[in-house]
């Protein structure tokens, strides 16, 4: 007799099983006639130019994910937008708390600059040596 683990170790193997043998089956029955155009990347039919490993700039993502996370927040008010006066005062109340909290979260990010497309500069601070004291301070130097 198998636990409740045991039935879903199973399972998971018997999905293991079925993944390996789709993809064997496929493998055999597939026709394999590599072509030097076949073998190049694809690139919405135009000619490729470069290398593949091209680096992309970390600002494609930091935007794309601070849409997805604010695209997901903002399709979470349709159904509250649709049913809120079934709920009175507190449902008004409370999908008005989550507006609040999604425009600051808004402010947030526009203020920490992750809005912006080119990022300023940042001050970086210097070591600098005081001819009277013989002592270091650090001043900020403006780029």
């Amino acid at each position: 007799m198998l636990t409740e683990f045991g039935k879903v170790f199973v399972f998971i193997l018997v999905a293991i099983l079925f993944v390996i043998v789709a993809l064997l089956v496929a493998r055999i029955i597939r026709p394999h006639r590599p072509t030097h155009e076949k073998l190049t990347t694809y690139e919405c039919g135009e000619n490729p130019e470069g290398s593949p490993w091209v680096k992309f700039n970390i600002r494609f993502y930091v935007v794309a994910l601070i849409f997805l996370i604010f695209d997901v927040e903002v399709v979470l008010l349709i159904p509250w937008a649709l049913i809120y006066k079934d709920f009175g005062l507190a449902g008004f109340i409370a999908g008005s708390f989550f507006l609040i909290l999604l425009a600051l979260g808004m402010a947030y990010e526009w203020r920490k600059g992750d809005l912006e497309w080119d990022r300023p500069k940042p001050n970086i601070p210097v070591l600098k040596k005081d001819e009277t004291t013989s002592v270091k301070f650090i001043e900020k130097v403006d780029s």
